[in-house]
């Protein structure tokens, strides 16, 4: 869909479900087919015991108390699996007598931990003899041979320890194949759109149920690990083509524990932003701005604090357990929001004095009612209240006014909760529950704001010479969301985990409901935005049958200047269905191989305002294929691989536009001149339109590229019959070793395809109707006829006259790791990949020009015409050939530890882009084609996707020093943090738009985007007892 510059509470009714597939999913699994052992949030201990009769194992947490015990069987394995995290005591029994013991395991989020016994074991090293006992210390990790996923697993310590910014996304850079993309502020994994990962908070998906970009938050400090899953990973994982992070938060233990922290980022410490400056575009037109100064940012400075406590301990020992962690974020500065060529209307509120207050909180419940029997109950709560304070800036003077001329108040957030059941059965079966729900509100009020005044919208290449553009809105933001928008999610999961002799066997089903009720308009109700063009004498819009030019209406259209009254509302309550069953056999094979086998059955329906669906998809099956290889049968060489399929729901906003009946048009002027005080056209005169075009709005009497006129079409009409779902496929290739017993490395290969995409399409032969579909394909639509019915009509993808879908990622990924030994932990990563074709995914990055990318998820402008898709072809947006990554941090003595971080990525592809060759009807007027340079002057040509080079290289540098005084018992940490202390501000993302129309060059063509942030220091002090 086209990037255009609004009480529905049918869609929360309830309706009647289908029935799910679960009962499928148990008879596959009683047949034997599936993978993992343990759910999202726990991990397993295993490992081979000496064959003898009387054997038994014992796990017994360190931290809680709970006791666990399994018989082994007659190939002398054993397995725990669903153990709450954290460490955990191993011993090896022999008719109720203890004879080894192995202390301090660490039991990671998802994974497996290895804990043998035997002869080899006996000879271990450190170990010691008491009475008859084997206790052997805490090992280093080895490699974990159960797993065959690509995953990062970040634990508590170390989040504290490296010095990174306080924030889940930016702990996921340090995963291989993670690469950031400032147009959403949110990372890529393995080439996928920032929209295609999943987020869970204690097993429950938090990721934003609007437009799934993003996610709930939680306080930072309550995280007690954090995994970042790039690739491979099992059944019971959907609804993601990109990446997974998967967070545990901490939990109480028998002993108390408590601390109060401080975290504050000085204003004063803080290195001075870049100004940024009018490219060099060397054109006529653009003499008098060309390396001109077009936004001061010197002075946009702020400061941040954090003030937190915690508590956590047992109000039962070995019982009841219970985690508190409440923390209050603020920050404050002052900026620069208006430009150099700023209208009088954007100057009024050209200086910004914010604040954001930012409530976190985490509590966290656990109840083991029994060592068979657990309840965990969690509660997060996120939000944010900024406020901003407008004045005038004036830029002749750079000084700003003190009278405020306008603001803004935002309340978002919210509160989630989270009940879960574990029930060890018998020592083979093992069951499983979660429930969670959250609603998030958003509240948006501004300073002064008068719903009678219009939208003004003006360059400085479109001011008329002696006329004042000025405002009476004070609003600060072009559109409005609707009073009492919010977003609501409810859902749950069912595992039950089965050991069948070689084979642990798990099957489960989860379902997550999500409604929205969003929408906006432009502040006032409508927009008067001010153009011109070079050329008096051309056509303003003729591909959608605005024929006249602004030279043909007389006013000051003699001198190319014109005027359009924009509309753009939007307004719906709209929903999401999402269940899938799966179904995981982990068979060991023997003692070397492992086989995971899986299936996942995915179900989506989309709901429109009236409560319609208009996207219902079944039967979307993913299998899931992995291999383990423990090469030397001791944990210290593993090869892997694995193959699987993964489907991704369209989300909620995707039914807000055409799909919910929105109104978008423009309708053009010329003017004679300018009120003083609203800034609205007088003197209107209308530039000449074809009265049969089909693209005319009678609501308006404006224009809509893609017919959004107000109404809502029937739902049966706006999705193609069969649609397939959002799919990708993908195949790894991996090893890991343990070198030595303190260096291991590890190697990976890995290939992804986007097998099949949905977006929305207006081509000419649906009447410029934008419907959903898969490109790509033939698809099959359902057409109103002039009679009332409905006429099935196939198009062939040559009918459509759009190429093949394509989007391939390819990486090699190295590693080699340190693990806390010898007082020091490291880590070194290199990644080599290229991730091209002519779809990015859900999104489109390239159409940033400031503000961020096109945020119509799954209706993005890709494949609304056939003249979009000309040159689209080449490197996407989230290539980066290159990445290095290496952190880690060294403990000189039990009061002094150092560390340092250092992400360094290759830049992202340039474009340029401009008009289409020719106005053919039903072209968007824009500049977003394919092509470079002004269409039928000199130097105009086709300009392939990612043909104009790379953004430079990104390196940010990170160190930090912690003190922690032992007359103090080493309770009192005192931290400082540099983040990016080589004050490296690059620009990641440039304009790439290379005309304003048909004959004028764009004087912000080239101009650099999304800097780095400057350098800053952040000092911590915290006390824990």
């Amino acid at each position: 869909m086209g990037v255009q510059p609004v009480s529905y509470l049918a869609a929360f009714t309830k309706r009647p479900k289908g029935r799910s597939s679960l009962a499928l999913a148990v008879a596959l699994a009683l047949a034997g087919t599936a993978a993992m052992a343990q759910s999202n949030i726990t991990g397993s201990i295993f490992g081979q015991v000496a064959p003898q009769s009387g054997n038994t194992v014992e796990i017994k947490s360190v931290d809680t108390g709970l006791t666990r015990s399994a018989n082994v069987d007659e190939q002398g394995r054993y397995r725990f699996s669903s153990l709450p995290t954290g460490r955990y005591t191993v011993t090896l029994k022999n008719n109720g007598a203890a004879v080894s013991t192995r202390d301090n395991v660490e039991l990671s989020i998802a994974g497996g931990t290895e804990v043998s016994f035997g002869a080899s074991a006996a000879a271990a090293t450190d170990a010691k003899n008491l009475d008859g006992v084997s206790v052997v210390a805490s090992a280093l990790p080895a490699i974990d041979v159960s797993s065959v996923d690509t995953r990062t697993v970040l634990t508590s310590e170390q989040l504290a320890k490296l010095p990174i910014d306080r924030d889940i996304a930016a702990a996921a850079m340090l995963a291989p194949s993670v690469v950031a993309n400032s147009s959403y502020g949110v990372p890529s994994f393995g080439g996928a759109a920032s929209s295609e990962n999943a987020y869970f908070i204690n097993g429950y998906a938090v990721t934003n149920p609007l437009t799934s970009i993003g996610f709930t938050k939680l306080p930072f400090d309550a995280i007690d690990q954090q995994q970042v899953l790039t690739g491979g990973y099992g059944a019971e994982f959907g609804r993601s083509t990109g990446g997974v992070i998967n967070i545990v938060t901490k939990r109480g233990s028998n002993q108390t524990k408590g601390g109060i922290y401080t975290i504050w980022e000085p204003e004063a410490l803080r290195a001075s932003p870049r100004n940024n400056y009018f490219p060099h575009t060397g054109a006529a037109t653009n003499a008098a701005t060309d390396g001109t100064l077009y936004q001061y940012r010197n002075r946009n400075q702020y400061w941040k604090s954090t003030v937190g406590a915690y508590i956590s301990g047992a109000l039962i020992k070995d019982r009841l357990f219970y985690y508190i962690d409440a923390e209050v974020n603020r920050q404050e500065g002052a900026s620069v929001m208006s430009f150099s060529n700023s209208a009088a209307s954007a100057s009024k509120i050209g200086y910004n004095e914010f604040q954001n207050k930012i409530p976190r909180w985490t509590a966290k419940i656990d109840w083991n009612i029994t060592d068979n029997h657990i309840l965990e109950f969690t509660g997060v709560s996120d939000k944010t209240e900024f406020t901003s304070d407008r004045y005038t800036y004036d830029y002749k003077t750079q000084t700003h006014g003190s009278t405020q001329t306008g603001g803004v108040y935002n309340k978002d957030g919210g509160d989630l909760y989270i009940a879960k059941y574990t029930g060890y059965i018998t020592d083979d079966l093992t069951v499983s529950a979660l429930y969670g729900t959250q609603k998030i509100n958003h509240v948006q009020t501004n300073y002064g704001f008068n719903p009678a005044c219009p939208y003004i919208s003006v360059g400085s290449n479109a001011q008329a010479p002696g006329i004042i553009y000025n405002t009476c809105q004070t609003a600060t933001t072009s559109t409005l969301p609707l009073d009492g928008a919010n977003d609501k999610t409810k859902g749950w999961r069912l595992d039950i985990e089965y050991r069948l002799g070689d084979h642990d066997i798990r099957f489960g089903y989860d379902a997550q409901n999500a409604k929205s009720f969003t929408g906006k308009e432009y502040a006032g109700g409508y927009a008067w935005v001010y153009g011109k063009q070079t050329n008096p004498a051309t056509a303003i819009d003729p591909g959608l049958g605005v024929t006249g030019s602004p030279a043909s209406a007389g006013g000051l259209g003699a001198q190319g200047y014109y005027v359009y009254k924009a509309y753009n509302t939007q307004r719906a309550g709209v929903e999401t269905d999402q269940e899938a069953q799966f179904i995981e056999d982990r068979w060991q094979v023997n003692d070397r191989w492992l086989l995971s086998v899986g299936l996942r059955n995915e179900q989506f329906t989309n709901y429109n305002k009236n409560g319609d669906a208009y996207i219902k998809q079944r039967h979307q099956l993913a299998p899931r294929l992995g291999a383990s290889w423990d090469v030397f049968g001791d944990s210290t060489l593993k090869v892997f691989a694995n193959a699987g399929r993964y489907h991704l729901a369209v989300p909620n906003n995707a039914a807000v536009r055409s799909v919910s009946g929105s109104l978008i048009s423009n309708q053009y002027f010329t003017y004679t001149g300018v009120d003083p005080v609203s800034g609205a056209p007088l003197g209107l005169n209308p530039i000449a339109v074809n009265p049969a075009s089909p693209f005319i709005c009678a609501s308006t009497g404006g224009v809509s590229s893609n017919k959004e006129c107000g109404q809502a079409p029937d739902p049966r009409t706006v999705a193609a019959k069969g649609l397939r779902a959002h799919f990708q496929d993908e195949y790894i290739l991996g090893m890991e070793q343990q070198l030595t017993p303190t260096f291991n490395w590890g190697a990976k290969l890995t290939y992804r395809k986007l097998m099949s995409a949905i977006d929305d399409t207006c081509i000419q032969s649906l009447g410029n109707k934008c419907l959903t579909f898969n490109p790509g394909r033939g698809n099959t639509f359902m057409v109103p006829q002039a009679d009332g019915s409905l006429k099935e009509v196939h198009l062939s993808q040559k009918d459509l006259n759009l190429p093949d879908l394509k989007r391939k990622y390819y990486a090699v990924d190295l590693f080699v790791e340190h693990p806390f030994a010898d007082s020091w932990y490291g880590k070194v990563e290199y990644t080599f990949s290229r991730n091209y074709g002519n779809t990015e995914g859900q999104l489109a990055s390239d159409l940033d020009t400031g503000a961020g990318g096109q945020t119509d998820v799954s209706r993005t402008q890709d494949w609304d015409l056939p003249q979009l898709m000309v040159g689209s072809n080449g490197t996407l947006p989230n290539h980066r050939a290159h990445q290095v990554k290496a952190f880690g941090y060294y403990q000189l003595n039990t009061e002094w530890r150092f560390g340092a971080t250092l992400i360094a990525a290759s830049g992202r592809p340039k474009n340029c882009t401009s008009f289409y060759p020719t106005a053919d009807a039903g072209l968007y007027n824009s500049s977003t084609y394919w092509f470079c340079g002004l269409p039928g002057q000199t130097g105009y040509t086709v300009s392939p996707r990612g043909s104009h080079g790379t953004t430079p290289w990104t390196y940010q540098l990170n160190l930090n020093a912690a003190y922690t005084p032992g007359w103090l018992d080493n309770k009192l940490t005192l931290q400082v943090d540099v983040i990016n202390a080589l004050n490296r501000q690059t620009a990641t993302m440039y304009n790439y738009r290379y005309a304003l129309n048909r004959t004028t060059v764009n004087p912000l063509y080239g101009r650099e985007l999304n800097y780095t942030d400057p350098r800053y220091f952040r000092v911590t002090a915290r006390y824990d007892f």
